[in-house]
Parts: C-alpha cells; sequence; structure tokens
C-alpha cells in the first residue's frame, strides 16, 4: 500500500511537469519538488529498513526450521524471496529518484550560471554543467593520492565556490558533494586504516570538502554529502581493476534549497 501510495506520488509529479508543458518552473516549484521527492525518497528508506529487519527475522525463523523438511520451511522459504526481491526494488527505486533529484536539470538564474561559468574557467581541475547546474572537481587535484585532505592548491578555488554562494542570487540554493573514485583497490595499509574502502574514501573527501566550505561561511545546513566509490565510473576503467583518472572526482550540485 505504502508503495502504491509513492507510485502515485511520482505519478502525479511527471503530470505536473507535462501539465506545465516547456514552461521553466519557478524557484519555488522546484523547491517544492525537491522537498517532495526528498520526502518520498525518506519515506522509501524507512520501508527498507523495515523490509531488512523482517527479512533477518524470517532467516532467523528458516534456520530454527532448518531439517525438519516441513511446510512451514517451505512457506518461510517463498517469503524470503519475496522480501528480497521487494528489498531491491525498494533499493533501485531510490537510486533512481536520488538520481533524479541530483540531475533535475534545474535552472540556475542567469546571475548565478554566469557567475558558475567564469569560475569553472579559472582552473583546469572544474568544469560546470549549466544544465544539471553542477560542477566537477578533479580529485587527483583536489586531494593527494589516497589522501581525504583537501590540498593547499584546491584551498582557493573553494574559497571562490563559498563567494559565490554567499551572493544574493544563490540565497536560495544548496550544495550536494558527490564523492567517486575509480575501482583500484586501497592497499596501503595506513591509507587503509582511516579509509577501508574506495566508499568510505569518496564520503571522506565530500565532508573534507563540506568542512572547507564550512571554514569560509557557508552554513552547514545548506550542504549535504554523499559517496559513491567506485560505482558510477564516467568512463570504462582500465582492466583488472586498472582505474581511470577521469572516475576519480568530486561533483558539487546548486540545488534548489527545500527549506
Amino acid at each position: 500500500m505504502k508503495m502504491a501510495k509513492t507510485l502515485v506520488g511520482i505519478f502525479s509529479l511527471v503530470a505536473l511537469m507535462v501539465i506545465t508543458g516547456c514552461q521553466q518552473p519557478t524557484i519555488d516549484e522546484l523547491r517544492t519538488q525537491n522537498r517532495l521527492q526528498q520526502e518520498r525518497i525518506s519515506s522509501l528508506e524507512n520501508e527498507l529498513t523495515q523490509c531488512s529487519v523482517n527479512l533477518q527475522q524470517c532467516q532467523k525463523d528458516k534456520e530454527m526450521l532448518a531439517g525438519q523438511g516441513s511446510a512451514d520451511l517451505q512457506a518461510k522459504n517463498a517469503l524470503i524471496a519475496a522480501l528480497e526481491a521487494d528489498l531491491e526494488k525498494k533499493k533501485a527505486l531510490i537510486a533512481q529518484m536520488q538520481a533524479q533529484l541530483l540531475q533535475s536539470g534545474a535552472p540556475l538564474p542567469p546571475e548565478l550560471n554566469l557567475r558558475l561559468q567564469e569560475f569553472a574557467k579559472t582552473s583546469d581541475m572544474i568544469t560546470f554543467d549549466e544544465s544539471t547546474g553542477m560542477l566537477k572537481f578533479k580529485s587527483d587535484l583536489l586531494f593527494d593520492l589516497g589522501s581525504d585532505k583537501v590540498a593547499a592548491s584546491a584551498q582557493d578555488a573553494l574559497r571562490q565556490l563559498a563567494a559565490i554562494m554567499k551572493t544574493p542570487e544563490a540565497a536560495g540554493f544548496d550544495m550536494v558533494i558527490v564523492g567517486h573514485t575509480d575501482d583500484v583497490p586501497i592497499k596501503k595499509p595506513s591509507t587503509l586504516q582511516a579509509h577501508p574502502t574506495n566508499w568510505h574514501l569518496s564520503v571522506h573527501r565530500s565532508i573534507s570538502v563540506l568542512n572547507a566550505l564550512t571554514a569560509t561561511g557557508i552554513a552547514p545546513e545548506r550542504m549535504a554529502v554523499k559517496g559513491y566509490g567506485e560505482y558510477r565510473p564516467v568512463e570504462p576503467n582500465k582492466p583488472n581493476k586498472g582505474g581511470n583518472a577521469a572516475n576519480r572526482r568530486v561533483e558539487i550540485f546548486i540545488v534548489p534549497s527545500t527549506r
């Protein structure tokens, strides 16, 4: 029932977009859409947690029935299979909705868009996609290899970005900071201790960027962090965990505030 209500909400949002046609939504409309999307994601995540709890309980019940060859065991196996399928569906839907939230193609105000375009021209480590409001930073220039400490050479770029986000035209927008790595495994013992996996490293790097921006005076409530590790490459990695520099990056999405 909850899933049905969620899907109805999604279809309602799509219908609203169709009705409005090609007209660009206002900032308030974008803010409302993002808030509704985030609420749906939170609801789905709660359902996902409950589904996981139910699955764990069923697996425990199955262990107690093991070896009995009873009809109860067959029923429990069927229930576990259904719960696992539901779990995967929820995970896929959450991932899809999160991607739509980050890459909604939300138009930025012309003044803010121009500022970000000019900012991207100041450094070879930055690119800007105005269709998605995304700034992309090359991790090799933001951080030392295997480190989550922002390089001194990159601090100035983050200060410039913070200055832009403090302007009046950026007041209605927040930042979502997303870390990515390539597929080269972490092997150095000291690095493994701080970052057990590439997933940890990607999140820790996002947090470091957040901390650097917070230090410039950007309010923490205007920022969120994510990390996808090696799982969302923009180009194929080399064979045998050979990596690819293009996949080592930090993306910052400028999104309408939901506050």
